[in-house]
C-alpha cells in the first residue's frame, strides 16, 4: 500500500509537469506585525478555505498556529515564468474566460503595489492556487489601487460598523486601513501626482532652523487626499510614492529622495526624463482606463509654491491653455477654496486664481487635468498652512469636496 501511494504521488508530479511544464514556485511574503493566516491571504486576494488550507501545509504549519513577524512565508500562489504567448499556453489550462481572471487578478497586483510589473514585461505570472485547483471558490478582485475624511480637521480610523476598503501600506501602518465611507465616486478614476521627488526636493523653505522641502508637504496632502477618495469609492493611482513616509503627523516633515515613481520606477536626476516619466506613466493608464470604458479620469497635480520674495499666496490652480475642460475643473476646485474660506475665515478674503499656464504635466497629458499651488513655502504665514497637520488635512478635506462636485456634476 505505502509504495502505491508513493508511485501515485510520483505519477501526480509527473502529469503536473506535463500538463504545466516545469512545476511553477510559490509566490514568497514577509509576515508584519499581527499578521496571520487570514489577513495575509486577504492582503493577497486569495483568503478562501482551499488557499487556507493550502498555505499551512506549504508552510508546515498547524490549524491553530500563528504566524512570526518578519519571516518568509510560501503563499498559495503559483509563480509562473510567462512564455510571452499566452496564460494559456504558460499554464496548460486552454480556457479564456479563466486566464482572462487571471490576467485581471495580476493587474490588481500590480496596482496593489504587491506585485512589481506586467506579467508581459517581467515574465513572473501569478496564479493563486485556488483558480487552478478549487474553481468554484472565487475573491472579488475590485480595484485596490494603490489606493475618507469628513469635513474636520483630523484623519481618524475607521469607525465601528463601517466596512473596510482595503488595507494600503502606501498610507503607513497608523492609517493604512481606510474605510468605505460610501460609493458615490465608484467608477471614478483619479491620478494624484505631487510635485518633485527623489533626486529632486522641489523648493526649500526655512523654518525655525528646519528645511521644509516641497516635495514631502505636496506628498502628505496628496496621500490625504487619495485616501479620501478611496474611502468614498474611487480608483485612485499614486503616481509618486513613498513607501517608507505614509501619511505623516507633526510639523517637520524630514527630507529624503527616496521616492518613486508607480510602479518602483526610481525618478531620474534630469528634470526632463523625470517629467516625461511621469507623464508617459499617467497616459499609458489613462488609455488602458479608457479602452475598458472608464469615462471620468481627472489628473490632479499637487505644488508647493517658491516665491524669493516671501509674499504670502493663497491656493490657486493653473489649468491647460486653451482646454475648457481643464479650466471648468481647475475652476470647481477654486469655487469650492474660496467658499470654505468665506465660510471658516470670515472677513479674511481669498486671493487665489485660475489661470492657464503651459507647464510639461498640463501640456503632455491626456486626461482633464489642474495644477494646484498649495502656498508660498517662504512665506512664514504659509508655512503655517503647511507645518500645522491640521491644516494640510483642511487642504486635502477642501479639495475633495471640489473632485467631489466636479465628478458629481459629469
Amino acid at each position: 500500500m505505502r509504495l502505491y501511494r508513493i508511485f501515485f504521488l510520483l505519477l501526480l508530479t509527473f502529469f503536473f509537469a506535463k500538463v504545466h511544464g516545469n512545476a511553477p514556485e510559490y509566490v514568497q511574503a514577509m509576515a508584519g506585525p499581527g499578521d496571520g493566516v487570514y489577513s495575509i491571504l486577504d492582503k493577497y486576494k486569495a483568503k478562501t478555505p482551499c488557499n487556507i488550507e493550502q498555505f499551512r501545509k506549504i508552510n508546515g504549519l498547524k490549524k491553530n498556529q500563528g504566524l512570526q513577524n518578519g519571516r518568509e512565508y510560501k503563499l498559495p500562489i503559483f509563480l509562473y515564468t510567462y512564455n510571452g504567448k499566452s496564460i494559456r499556453t504558460t499554464t496548460g489550462v486552454n480556457d479564456l474566460p479563466w486566464a482572462e481572471e487571471v490576467q485581471r487578478y495580476n493587474e490588481v497586483m500590480v496596482k496593489s503595489g504587491l506585485k512589481t510589473g506586467d506579467y508581459r514585461d517581467n515574465k513572473e505570472l501569478w496564479v493563486p492556487y485556488h483558480m487552478m485547483y478549487c474553481k468554484n471558490e472565487s475573491v472579488p478582485l475590485e480595484e485596490v489601487e494603490a489606493a475618507a475624511i469628513t469635513q474636520t480637521a483630523t484623519l481618524n480610523k475607521p469607525a465601528k460598523g463601517v466596512p473596510l476598503r482595503g488595507t494600503y501600506d502606501i498610507f503607513g501602518e497608523k492609517y493604512s486601513r481606510v474605510p468605505l465611507e460610501s460609493t458615490r465616486l465608484s467608477g471614478k478614476v483619479f491620478y494624484i501626482v505631487s510635485g518633485h521627488g527623489g533626486p529632486d526636493p522641489g523648493a526649500i523653505g526655512t523654518y525655525n532652523s528646519h528645511s521644509l522641502c516641497e516635495d514631502e508637504y505636496a506628498y502628505d496632502v496628496g496621500l490625504r487626499l487619495s485616501r479620501s477618495l478611496l474611502a468614498h469609492g474611487a480608483t485612485v493611482y499614486i503616481i509618486t510614492r513613498d513607501e517608507n513616509d505614509g501619511i505623516r503627523e507633526g510639523e517637520i516633515l524630514p527630507c529624503d529622495k527616496d521616492e518613486t515613481l508607480w510602479v518602483d520606477q526610481r525618478i531620474p536626476a534630469g528634470q526632463s526624463d523625470r517629467l516625461f516619466q511621469r507623464s508617459d506613466q499617467v497616459n499609458m493608464l489613462f488609455e488602458k482606463n479608457q479602452n475598458q470604458g472608464v469615462r471620468y479620469q481627472r489628473l490632479v497635480i499637487i505644488h508647493v509654491d517658491s516665491d524669493d520674495r516671501t509674499e504670502q499666496i493663497d491656493m490657486y490652480f493653473y489649468h491647460r491653455v486653451d482646454d475648457i475642460e481643464s479650466k471648468t475643473f481647475a475652476t470647481t476646485l477654486y469655487d469650492m477654496i474660496k467658499a470654505k474660506y468665506d465660510e471658516f475665515r470670515k472677513g479674511r478674503g481669498y486671493e487665489g486664481k485660475v489661470t492657464p499656464r503651459d507647464l510639461h504635466m498640463l501640456r503632455e497629458t491626456l486626461p482633464t487635468a489642474v495644477y494646484i499651488e498649495l502656498g508660498n513655502i517662504k512665506n512664514r504665514t504659509d508655512q503655517s498652512r503647511l507645518v500645522v497637520e491640521a491644516n494640510r488635512q483642511l487642504m486635502a478635506n477642501w479639495l475633495f469636496d471640489g473632485l467631489v462636485q466636479d465628478a458629481e456634476g459629469k
